[in-house]
C-alpha cells in the first residue's frame, strides 16, 4: 500500500491535556498510521511558554506558540506561516474538533490548494453546554464552511452519525468510524485493593466508578440521585478533572442534600497506573451521559473485564448491550434499576465480567484504523493526487 503523508490538526495533544480523550485519541491514530508506514504531522496548540518540537513515536508534532487563550481555544498566527510553507506537501488532512481556529485555517488553504481533508469534530459540533449562543454564531461563521469544504465528516457511532445528519450535515458526507483501545494497556491491572485503600473501601463492598470528566453532559447529576436510591454498603466513585461548567458543584451539593457524604467520593482526576488502580478495583462502571459521541472510558472499562451500565444516548451502547454490561434510558430510574439489577445479581454481573472479556477483542484499533487509511486513499485517487 502506498505511503501517504498525512497532515493531522488537534487543538489539545500531550503532554498539554494528557488526559484528554481527544488529545489521546489523536496520539493513538498517529501511532498506528505511522506504523503501517505513513508519515504523519500533528499540528497543535502550545499551551505554556517553553520550548517543544519533536518526533513523537516516529509522528512529527509542531507546537505553534500561542498568542491568545480562552479555556482550550487558541489564537496561533503561526499557523498561515506553516500553510504558505509546509501544506502542499501532504496528501491529505485530518482536523479534530470544531470550536478552534487552527482547523478553519487549515481547511481554507486546503481548499485553496485542492487538498482533501477530513473533519472529525469528536461529538461537538451540535452546542449542548456552555455558551451555547458563542458557540451557535462561531458554527455560523466558521463551523459550516469547514464542514461543507470536508471530502468527509467523521462519526464515531451511528448516534453521532444520526446526529450530525439531523443538523444538516449531508448524509452521504458522513462516514461512521469507531474509536478504539489500546489493549496492551489494560492487559495487566494492578492488583486489586490499591484504590480501594486510597479512598477508603473495603475490599467485600460494592464500588460503583464513573470516570470521565465532570460536565453536565455527562448526566452525574441524575447518577448522583440514582445512588441515592442504592441501599448500603455500596460506594459511588466519580473521578475526573472539573469541566469548570458548575456540575462539581451541582454535584457536591447533591451529595449533601441527599445525605451520601459517608458513601458518594468525589476524586480529581487519575491518570496511567492510577486509573489503572481504579479500574481494577471497580465492581460497576457507569457512563450516564446526556449525549456520548462514543464513549472511551466505557470502552476501556470493558478492556478491564468491568461491566458497565450506559444511558441510550452513548454512541457505545451497541457494542455493549446485555454482552458487556447494560444500555438503560437517560433518567433517574432506569440508571438506578441497571445499577441495582448488577449489584444484587452476582451470576448476572459475572457473566457482563466475562462477556466484557470477549468484546475487549472488538475495541482494539486494527479495525477502525484500516478504514481511516481507506478512507484516505480514496480521497487521494478521487481528488487525483498521487501519494508523496
Amino acid at each position: 500500500m502506498a505511503s501517504l503523508r498525512i497532515l493531522k490538526v488537534t487543538q489539545v495533544y500531550p503532554p498539554f491535556f494528557q488526559a484528554s480523550g481527544q488529545a489521546r485519541k489523536v496520539q493513538a491514530i498517529g501511532r498506528h498510521l505511522v506504523h503501517r508506514g505513513h508519515r504523519v504531522t500533528v499540528l497543535t496548540a502550545r499551551y505554556r511558554q517553553r520550548s517543544l518540537v519533536g518526533l513523537a513515536e516516529r509522528a512529527e508534532v509542531i507546537y505553534l506558540w500561542t498568542a491568545l487563550r480562552y479555556r482550550v481555544s487558541t489564537l496561533n498566527p503561526g499557523v498561515v506561516a506553516f500553510s504558505m510553507r509546509r501544506l502542499q506537501e501532504f496528501d491529505v488532512a485530518h482536523i479534530y474538533g470544531v470550536y478552534d481556529f487552527l482547523g478553519p485555517i487549515i481547511a481554507g488553504f486546503c481548499r485553496r490548494w485542492n487538498i482533501p481533508y477530513v473533519l472529525e469534530p469528536v461529538g461537538m459540533f451540535r452546542p449542548i453546554v456552555r455558551n451555547i449562543a458563542l458557540k451557535k454564531a462561531y458554527r455560523r461563521l466558521f463551523g459550516w464552511p469547514l464542514i461543507l469544504g470536508a471530502a468527509k465528516v467523521i462519526a464515531t457511532s451511528g448516534l453521532e452519525r444520526d446526529e450530525l445528519v439531523a443538523e444538516g450535515v449531508p448524509h452521504w458526507k458522513v462516514a461512521v468510524r469507531r474509536n478504539g483501545v489500546e489493549l496492551p494497556t489494560f492487559s495487566a491491572l494492578p492488583l486489586r485493593g490499591t484504590f480501594r485503600r486510597e479512598i477508603g473501601v473495603k475490599d467485600e463492598e460494592p464500588l460503583i466508578l464513573y470516570l470521565g470528566r465532570l460536565s453536565k453532559k455527562k448526566g452525574l447529576d441524575l447518577l448522583v440521585s440514582a445512588f441515592s436510591g442504592i441501599a448500603s454498603p455500596a460506594t459511588l466513585a466519580i473521578v475526573g478533572p472539573d469541566d469548570g461548567d458548575g456540575c462539581a458543584q451541582e454535584i457536591a451539593s447533591l451529595r449533601g442534600r441527599l445525605g451520601l457524604d459517608g458513601r458518594l467520593r468525589l476524586l480529581g482526576p487519575r491518570f496511567d497506573a492510577d486509573k489503572l488502580a481504579a479500574f481494577a478495583d471497580a465492581d460497576i462502571f457507569v457512563l450516564p451521559s446526556r449525549s456520548e459521541n462514543f464513549g472511551n472510558a466505557a470502552a476501556e472499562a470493558i478492556a478491564c473485564s468491568v461491566p458497565v451500565v450506559v444511558t441510550d444516548r452513548c454512541g457505545i451502547a451497541p457494542i455493549v448491550r446485555d454482552r458487556a454490561g447494560l444500555v438503560v434510558p437517560c433518567e433517574v430510574g432506569a440508571i438506578r434499576a441497571g445499577l441495582r439489577r448488577l449489584l444484587e445479581d452476582s451470576t448476572f454481573r459475572d457473566r457482563l465480567s466475562a462477556g466484557a472479556a470477549q468484546v475487549r477483542a472488538e475495541l482494539a484499533w486494527d479495525e477502525p484504523i484500516a478504514q481511516l487509511e481507506q478512507l484516505y486513499l480514496d480521497l487521494v485517487k478521487a481528488r487525483g493526487r498521487g501519494p508523496h
